[in-house]
């Protein structure tokens, strides 16, 4: 039997809360029951490790 990730064990997975997650551009999803979305761990895990890390990003630039 496959097992999908709801969204809420998605955001656990990567370690943040379920609200954080529409901040970001998540990976389609494997599966989709009406309107939910389920993920496979390792797409989960392979979207995460591909991100950028902390301090990634446009930020303001040191002063000179």
């Amino acid at each position: 039997m496959i097992h999908y990730l709801s969204r809420s064990d998605f955001a656990e997975r990567i370690g943040v809360k379920p609200a954080t997650l529409g901040r970001y551009k998540l990976p389609e999803p494997d599966a989709m029951v009406g309107s939910a979305r389920g993920w496979l761990p390792e797409t989960i895990d392979a979207w995460n490790a591909a991100r950028p890390g902390k301090g990634a990003g446009a930020g303001r630039k040191p002063s000179a």
